[in-house]
């Protein structure tokens, strides 16, 4: 965050004569008053949320993406909250104010009120990139205290803050202190490891822009966030690591040593993905369905997609940030919860993009920051591989570079899928289907989303309405026989009908689609020329909407995909 303070400019060398001379300068509104302040506190999230409240627990602070410094503000609306933040910053009477902030990710609005005259608010919808919101409040005679808040909307993605500035005259309250040295790092503990790497992850300490780790007394990495894997260790081999916080003040004291132990073989393969797979989203958000740690996934699952990994300002690089909001204590224990599931012969994967998510792969240089950022996920996280649901717009050229370069650095054991909309699959000249051809000999499958659609043209070239049995078979078909093995397609659709906005059907159509597809019975009006007993299996959307419902739909489709021919 940048705390510099901005004063009015006095024209000519008013102020320096008036100075010199002892004069008293005067105006329309009287005597010359102090330089204008940011009378917001916290305004960078530097402190976490100190200063700061928000609705039903909606808020927290993130390391990335940010603006500026090392924090921002993450709110996500759920059910009927929408991430209400709110500061009561004191203010002058009769004073005019520029009130702003820097905003990305759903829909963000910043207003004010009880200004005792006019209280203003402004909005944008959302947002990839981070963009200023700004608008302006003059106080009554008698305002002393001004409540200044963002919020996002009902049920829409999360939204992010930074480098909120209230700018005006001093009420008082006056501005940010300079910082102090933070405090020493608490709950630090030892991550996943490898024959060459062990992970570290600790809490997040308030006023903290940094961290620094140690390993046997000497500083290996300057990080942001609360984690780090340090690597280019020998196999087998005990260390010890200590870690600190830092900012502008100095440097905390170090933590106490703790012993992390790489292992004596090479990483944990990633497990074998079955001949018929069930695919299920798990949200790393709340937005009203069951909130679950990976632990909690039915184990019927044996693709999860952890959505979403997040965007940066360099194109084609992602990073994640784990969501306090889903109840983990730590990163750390996130990690563990991907081990166990792939020691139980699950594949946990990344998911990039999403409704609100975009990441930008049009050159050379973002298909390989992609394939870096990726890799350094998979490492960290224990990742088996990613998923593809970007759904505004992609290049199929530098994807497939993209991907191709992260197949080479993860190995022949990376599960890649993707989730397309039914416009995109309808025939292979468009670009995700394209790129499904282009990458076919590193590609799982492709689990179209057959809902949020409306009608679609099938492989006969008739039209099918979405919720049917024909429009999934009868669209499943185009795939099938435009290039793709059978072991590469899978139907996507909602657990319950609140996991989508439309095409949510019946367990029962699933099953009857696979069946048609696979042994060419309980079709509908369509038929396929022929079977395809090697089809991969269902998708949905998504673990914690199907845990909502008690687990219904896995628990109907999960068997009858594992019992397919």
């Amino acid at each position: 965050m940048d705390r510099t303070t901005r004063s009015r400019r006095w024209l000519g060398g008013a102020l320096a004569l008036a100075v010199g001379t002892g004069l008293t300068l005067m105006g329309t509104a009287g005597t010359a008053q102090a330089a204008d302040v940011n009378v917001a506190k916290n305004a960078g999230f530097e402190s976490g949320l100190a200063n700061w409240s928000c609705t039903a627990t909606s808020g927290a602070t993130v390391s990335s993406p940010v603006h500026g410094g090392a924090g921002a503000l993450k709110a996500t609306p759920a059910g009927q909250d929408n991430a209400k933040c709110t500061q009561t910053v004191a203010v002058r009477p009769n004073s005019t104010y520029t009130l702003s902030a820097w905003v990305q990710g759903g829909y963000a609005y910043l207003g004010a009120t009880g200004t005792g005259t006019t209280d203003v608010s402004t909005w944008t919808p959302d947002s990839s990139a981070w963009k200023q919101l700004t608008t302006s409040f003059r106080t009554g005679a008698s305002t002393t205290s001004v409540t200044v808040y963002t919020h996002g909307w009902y049920g829409q993605s999360p939204y992010f803050v930074d480098d909120v500035s209230v700018f005006g005259p001093d009420g008082g309250g006056g501005q940010d202190p300079d910082p102090v040295v933070p405090a020493t790092p608490a709950g630090f503990a030892v991550g996943s490891v490898t024959s060459s790497s062990v992970g570290l992850g600790w809490n997040a300490v308030t006023g903290a822009t940094g961290y620094n780790v140690y390993r046997d007394g000497t500083k290996v990495q300057s990080v942001s966030g609360t984690s780090a894997t340090v690597t280019g260790l020998a196999a087998n081999t005990s260390y010890g690591f200590q870690v600190t916080a830092t900012n502008t003040a100095g440097e905390s004291a170090r933590s106490a040593t703790i012993t992390g132990r790489t292992s004596a073989t090479g990483p944990t393969p990633n497990p074998s993905v079955p001949k018929h797979a069930l695919t299920g989203y798990w949200q790393n958000f709340n937005n009203g369905a069951t909130v679950q740690k990976l632990r909690d996934v039915q184990s019927q699952y044996d693709i999860i997609a952890v959505s979403f990994a997040d965007s940066t300002a360099t194109p084609g690089q992602i990073v994640f940030n784990l969501d306090p909001a889903v109840g983990y204590t730590s990163v750390a224990d996130f990690k563990a919860d991907i081990a166990a599931k792939k020691s139980a012969g699950k594949s946990v994967i990344i998911s990039v993009g999403g409704e609100k998510g975009n990441v930008t792969i049009n050159s050379d240089a973002s298909a390989t920051a992609f394939a870096d950022s990726a890799y350094a996920l998979m490492q960290e996280y224990g990742f088996s591989g990613v998923d593809i649901d970007l759904e505004h717009g992609i290049n199929s050229t530098y994807l497939s570079k993209a991907l191709r370069q992260l197949s080479a650095k993860a190995g022949s054991g990376m599960v890649l899928t993707m989730a397309p909309q039914t416009i995109d699959m309808q025939s292979t000249g468009t670009e995700y289907f394209k790129t499904a051809l282009a990458v076919k000999d590193i590609l799982t499958v492709v689990n179209m989303q057959y809902y949020n659609s409306g009608s679609m043209l099938g492989c006969d070239q008739k039209v099918y309405s979405q919720g049917s049995v024909d429009f999934l078979t009868a669209l499943a078909c185009i795939q099938l026989e435009g290039g793709l093995d059978a072991s590469q397609v899978g139907i996507g659709v909602p657990a319950s009908t609140r996991g989508a906005g439309s095409g949510y059907v019946d367990p029962s159509i699933v099953k009857n689609a696979l069946d048609c597809l696979a042994r060419g019975t309980n079709c509908g009006s369509f038929k396929p020329s022929k079977t395809y007993p090697g089809i991969r299996g269902a998708m949905t959307w998504s673990t914690n909407w199907d845990a909502t419902a008690g687990n219904a739909w896995s628990n109907a489709v999960g068997p009858h995909v594992h019992g397919l021919p």
